[in-house]
């Protein structure tokens, strides 16, 4: 398969290019494409016309910079191969392996004419001395793995594998690149098995010395579980049997290392958040299948969570909306302005119609309300009310 152009990423990254003064952090979850993307980056730079000796860049996770142990091995390192006379592009991939590599990206903004950009697969790269050393310095470029619209772009749909074919791949693999939904089961588990592993042991376990990973994996086996379920850590020490304190920061690990994302609930009457009872969504939907050995009988919940990762892409706030003894899956909102969301299979069934719209009906105020499915045929629906085929909300395509 052909490498995937993550356009939007790069479109994003174009708009920061040549502003020495701020660094561009781009992370997101292992394996969902920041290295493949700094070098579509870098490749973009010579296309324009860059000479690449003014382009230095470094992978940490390769081995040939297992001499460099801290900033001052980077710091010197640098200093051997950085022209001073004129701009340089300089990408450090994976750099948190670095100790002190916070004082290495304030010496180059201090000491040379430098385009920064870095990754890194942990949300604890911008809460550690970062923020301390280049505050309000930074931008981050936060990459997911592939949306379905990317997913077509390497998986085109064909008179065999028609784009409805597609998505159901789409449902069951999940989006992580190096996946390929027309290998086998077992080839697609094991590649999303390995990345599971790889993210507990070294994104997780290894920055917070977790010496025993059964703990972290039966709380990623518990939220994989239940993704999209309203849940809160007594659930989860109940059903772990750990302690509370542990369950709290192993959370946290999970969700700062990307494999997770935390959605709080939101009264929508009220207008104000709900202290407890969140849900959580993995970052791939390919996730629970693979981990929990099982195939997909309810798709519900994989749809939802394709849903939920789409809106994050689109740079919404995402929260659950609750208000009396109803709920509005996604209450999204960007630039000030609030979208509400329901997911659901089907429309057909009268049933699951009345409570869809019900839901969202009780809702008292002008803002989009619109329900996704899979139908192909849309219903109509009451006044201020919109729905929409999910796979064309998805490519925005339709109506």
């Amino acid at each position: 398969m052909e490498e995937i152009p993550r356009t939007r990423y790069l479109t994003e990254l174009d708009g920061w290019k040549d502003n020495p003064d701020v660094v561009k952090v781009i992370i997101g979850v292992r394996r969902a494409g920041k290295s493949v993307l700094m070098g579509q980056y870098i490749r973009r730079l010579k296309d324009s016309g860059t000479d690449p000796k003014d382009i230095l860049f470094m992978d940490f996770e390769s081995s040939d910079y297992d001499g460099i142990s801290d900033h001052r091995d980077l710091n010197a390192w640098i200093a051997e191969r950085i022209p001073r006379d004129r701009r340089t592009y300089v990408f450090l991939d994976e750099v948190q392996r670095v100790d002190g590599w916070e004082q290495t990206v304030n010496s180059l903004m201090a000491d040379y004419d430098a385009d920064i950009y870095i990754t890194g697969s942990n949300a604890y790269l911008l809460s550690s001395e970062l923020s301390t050393y280049i505050s309000g310095r930074y931008v981050e470029i936060k990459v997911y793995p592939l949306s379905f619209a990317e997913f077509l772009v390497g998986h085109p749909a064909t008179p065999d594998a028609d784009r409805n074919h597609r998505f159901q791949q789409y449902l069951r693999t999940g989006g992580m690149p190096l996946t390929d939904p027309d290998r086998d089961d077992r080839y697609n588990s094991m590649i999303l098995e390995g990345i599971y592993n790889t993210v507990l042991v070294k994104d997780a376990a290894a920055r917070m010395k977790i010496r025993d990973l059964s703990g972290l994996d039966s709380i990623a086996r518990f939220l994989l579980d239940n993704t999209g379920n309203i849940t809160n850590v007594d659930n989860i020490v109940k059903a772990t049997k750990l302690a509370k304190k542990t369950v709290t920061k192993y959370i946290r690990t999970l969700t700062e290392a990307f494999l997770f994302y935390k959605v709080d609930r939101y009264d929508v009457v009220g207008k104000k958040p709900m202290g407890s009872h969140e849900k959580y969504y993995p970052t791939d939907t390919g996730l629970a299948r693979a981990i929990l050995d099982r195939g997909i009988s309810d798709t519900s919940k994989p749809l939802e969570n394709i849903v939920f990762l789409e809106l994050l892409r689109r740079g919404y706030r995402i929260r659950v909306g609750s208000f009396r003894d109803r709920e509005v899956d996604f209450t999204a909102e960007r630039n000030g302005k609030v979208e509400y969301y329901q997911v659901c299979l089907t429309m057909l069934d009268d049933k699951t119609f009345d409570r869809e719209v019900r839901s969202l009906k009780a809702i008292d105020d002008n803002y989009p309300k619109t329900v996704l499915s899979l139908d192909s045929v849309v219903r109509d629906v009451p006044d201020g009310l919109i729905h929409r085929n999910v796979m064309e909300w998805l490519l925005g395509t339709g109506n």
